[in-house]
């Protein structure tokens, strides 16, 4: 139970003040840390507060977003990463998850065009959809691209970037790197103090190659994250992460996995689903113990007679 972390995305509504003082009331020893609550109370205010509390950032949530391909915009998206760096290490977090962007939006509305619609202008959609970015590969490119920029950096300030690879169903608009595999082949082309990778259970689990890829993520597992797989799946699918054991992971199958190729860093519970969202905070990490407790650990032995 020592390693178990609370994401604060897990309990959205508390700022992180709330967080700090959740986590020190359930008796965890970690938290996950998220860029904009902390900006909101203060970098500098926050890490003095996790320290005083005995706590340990597990990580600090997000910098990424390097798919966009105009100048001006890339040039803003590199320096605010820069500033991410920078309140990781003032955090002393474990990693700064990198959650590395989708498709640069296209410039149409993408509504349908129904037939003998007098709605739409057949022409204005026709020419949005032309300027709408396809690029997959170019994406991905300029995901490589900002990287190895910001590598120096991150060196330099002594911080480790996570790529978290992002479940197919968000590599439209969130994580042009879908698989483990992915992400390693360009983590692999940096030293590992510089680039891990975040090995995420709803992102992952359902890689008929996982077992092989996190082997191969040896030493450069900068993050585990746990949560599970619900369905059916809700409308905004961002939401669709549940409470470890409401779904069909096998995790305690996947944290073995991690630990074998040698990750003995924290568990961290990240959870974005409205009804969790919605309930008493405190409910959810005793809740979140409960399960990680039930379907992350191994099951204790029961007392010879």
């Amino acid at each position: 139970m020592r390693r178990l972390s609370l994401n604060q995305k897990t309990t959205n509504g508390w700022s992180v003040p709330e967080a700090v003082d959740g986590c020190v009331r359930a008796g965890l020893e970690a938290i996950g840390l998220w860029r904009e609550p902390v900006r909101e109370y203060g970098v500098a205010e926050s890490a003095r507060l996790v320290r005083d509390a005995g706590l340990r950032v597990s990580s600090l949530c997000r910098g990424g977003f390097l798919t966009v391909a105009d100048d001006a915009h890339r040039r803003r998206t590199i320096d605010d990463n820069r500033r991410a760096i920078d309140e990781a290490a003032d955090l002393n977090a474990r990693c700064l998850v990198m959650v590395v962007g989708g498709l640069p939006d296209g410039s149409g509305s993408g509504a349908p065009v129904l037939p003998g619609s007098t709605t739409h202008d057949q022409s204005a959609d026709d020419e949005a959809g032309q300027r709408r970015d396809r690029d997959l590969h170019g994406a991905r490119q300029r995901v490589a691209d900002g990287i190895a920029e910001l590598v120096p950096y991150a060196l330099d300030r002594g911080v480790q970037l996570a790529l978290e690879p992002m479940h197919p169903m968000y590599c439209a608009d969130r994580g042009v790197l879908s698989t483990l595999g992915q992400a390693l082949d360009l983590a692999e082309q940096h030293p590992v103090e510089a680039v891990g990778v975040v090995v995420d259970t709803f992102h992952v689990w359902w890689d008929p190659d996982v077992e092989r890829q996190i082997r191969r993520a040896s030493g450069r597992i900068a993050s585990f994250q746990v949560c599970d797989w619900i369905t059916p799946l809700p409308a905004d699918t961002l939401l669709a992460r549940g409470m470890m054991g409401d779904g069909h992971i096998d995790l305690r199958h996947l944290r073995r996995l991690v630990e074998a190729a040698g990750y003995r860093g924290d568990i961290e519970v990240e959870i974005f689903n409205a009804d969790i969202w919605a309930a008493a905070p405190d409910d959810v990490v005793t809740l979140m113990k409960q399960r990680y407790a039930a379907t992350v650990l191994d099951p204790t032995p029961s007392p010879s007679r």
